[in-house]
């Protein structure tokens, strides 16, 4: 009775630490600037959405309204010309019969991002503050780095695929170089839309997704795939006459949808809901209804991604270049010279995608599919951008006003895409992808990891921390999911057929996984696996408790780690 009485005490009169409320589900609060006390970092939020209170209520409809929002942001994502052109390879190379891995890496994606939305709920913070107060200073350094990487090759994917569909839409008129700056441009637009109001910036993030939705939904109208064989080829697990060829493709459609920036995104699109983190019957709430939300949103990018596929797999299947050549020659396509006229197997991307939609199905298909990619674009830039300010700011802490934020996460991918877009011509642009698919397979482990470990921990997640199935679930799916991409990454480097790259290539995965190998040393312990925690055996000669949590929080304050050690003595 008497832990009752205190725990309603506490949820009642939380005290106040720095201005903060500390509680009992939450022992991290988020780090606040003495001279003002507000939240931090207002870069997608200036004012949070109220969340409609219902008592003994087990769904609310009016509840999932408010806290709709972040997962379709989240979702963007999934729909970026990355994957709106890996979705096209995989039709035009192996037809419906990949379907099902399409399906099974969104359910793992959506695992992925529940882990990313309940550390934000819980902790109030998001994936990079929390690795900005735990990892040392080296390690955070080395992982907000790579992540950039990671945000600058999506970036670019996102910038020229918008370039790419002004291209079609002005029938060449607009040159690549003109298409990057123009999305840049715009891009810079409708960031502030924020200002007028989260929910509007939401809303325009909604159309964005149903004009793509219109779009890729009247090419598969127009094309009319077999029914029977897109249900077949999406939930039987297997691919009949498939090589390498097929096997390379599955492995690029599970790169394409896991996006590493996007577990950073999530996790602090969720601090946008006004939720009540001492109580712990809100926060179980809200991940009840972000998780539903999220389920729902990819629902939606996964229809459309099936869209994509369907139209290429029942139009372009087998295809070899000499047949679109001879329609586009029928059809008078100024486009004809992009398709040689050999019996090779067609080789598409999202510009030669428009090209022969148009050559099969009329201008208007090449138009609404140019629209589509433009919409896809566009949404996935500004979210991209969202995801390096909060990288940014997490990582290194910074106090900067909006404006020279949005202008300096803005401006560190535009450099090397202005460069990629004077010097390659739209025709020829698939190698760059190619390289940059490999680029974001290889920082995969850099927001896999850590989401894993930090949602483990009882010091950080309390009641919400990962329980036995889930950490063995999530670890093997982590590591999976971090093996097919290095699968994908191995192809790669081996198919340029140089040395002096095979060396470089070697020196560098040296150093790579000696990094990852630490993050998942740290993630082990966090898991459980106590005898590698020798950390934690250093700090018991100094007075410390034998405690996995306290070992990988030793960069908290002091009477934080002595908070989590008593708690951890009593059995907390």
């Amino acid at each position: 009775m008497k832990a009752v009485e205190d725990e309603d005490i506490l949820e009642e009169d939380s005290p106040q630490e720095n201005g903060v409320q500390t509680n009992q589900y939450h022992t991290i609060s988020p780090p606040l600037s003495p001279d003002i006390q507000e939240e931090p970092f207002s870069t997608y939020f200036e004012d949070k959405v109220q969340v409609p209170k219902a008592v003994n209520q087990t769904f609310s409809f009016r509840k999932l309204w408010a806290f709709t929002g972040p997962g379709f942001l989240m979702s963007i994502a999934y729909l970026d010309p990355g994957n709106i052109e890996s979705d096209l390879q995989s039709g035009a190379k192996a037809g419906f019969k990949l379907l099902w891995v399409l399906l099974f890496s969104t359910i793992i994606g959506l695992l992925l991002q529940r882990l990313a939305a309940r550390l934000g709920v819980v902790t109030g913070m998001h994936l990079a503050e929390v690795c900005n107060r735990q990892y040392p200073t080296v390690p955070r350094i080395i992982l907000w780095l790579m992540v950039e990487l990671a945000i600058i090759g999506s970036d670019m994917q996102e910038v020229i695929g918008c370039a790419i569909a002004l291209n079609l839409l002005s029938v060449g008129r607009i040159p690549l170089w003109g298409g990057v700056l123009i999305t840049i441009t715009d891009t810079f637009v409708f960031l502030f839309l924020d200002k007028y109001g989260l929910r509007k910036l939401e809303a325009f993030f909604g159309f964005l997704i149903t004009v793509m939705a219109i779009s890729f939904g009247y090419e598969y109208v127009l094309v009319k795939p077999n029914q029977g064989e897109l249900l077949k080829g999406m939930f039987v697990p297997y691919c009949a006459d498939c090589g390498p060829v097929q096997l390379e493709q599955a492995v690029g459609i599970v790169g394409a949808v896991i996006m590493p920036h996007n577990i950073y995104l999530h996790s602090a699109l969720v601090k946008s809901r006004e939720v009540d983190r001492r109580n712990k019957r809100e926060v179980k709430e809200a991940n009840k209804y972000f998780f539903i939300e999220s389920t729902i949103a990819l629902f939606v990018s996964f229809l459309i991604n099936v869209f994509v596929v369907a139209v290429f797999a029942q139009a372009f299947y087998n295809k070899t270049n000499l047949d679109v050549n001879l329609m586009c020659n029928t059809t008078g396509s100024p486009h004809q010279d992009l398709f040689p006229p050999d019996n090779s197997t067609l080789e598409v991307d999202i510009y030669k995608g428009g090209v022969v939609l148009g050559c099969f199905f009329g201008p208007a298909a090449l138009y609404i599919w140019a629209i589509g990619i433009l919409a896809a674009g566009q949404s996935s830039t500004m979210t991209g951008t969202y995801s390096g300010q909060f990288v940014m700011e997490g990582f290194l802490n910074l106090r900067w006003s909006r404006f020279a934020r949005v202008l300096l996460t803005r401006s560190i991918a535009i450099t090397p895409t202005l460069l990629v877009a004077i010097f390659q011509d739209v025709e020829h642009l698939t190698g760059m992808n190619d390289f940059l698919n490999v680029l974001q397979s290889m920082q995969l482990p850099f927001a896999l990891i850590p989401i894993l470990t930090f949602t483990s921990l009882t010091s950080i997640m309390n009641d919400f921390a990962n329980g036995l199935v889930w950490k063995i679930s999530g670890g093997l799916v982590i590591l999976l999911v971090c093996a097919i991409n290095m699968y994908f990454v191995v192809v790669y480097v081996t198919s340029l057929n140089s040395v002096l790259l095979y060396v470089l290539a070697s020196l560098l995965s040296i150093a790579y996984l000696c990094f990852v190998g630490y993050l998942a040393w740290h993630c082990l312990i966090a898991l459980g696996v106590s005898c590698l925690d020798c950390g934690s055996r250093m700090q018991m000669g100094l007075g410390f408790s034998h405690h996995t949590d306290i070992y990988l929080l030793n960069d908290m304050e002091t009477d934080t780690v002595v908070e989590r050690q008593d708690n951890a003595l009593s059995g907390y």
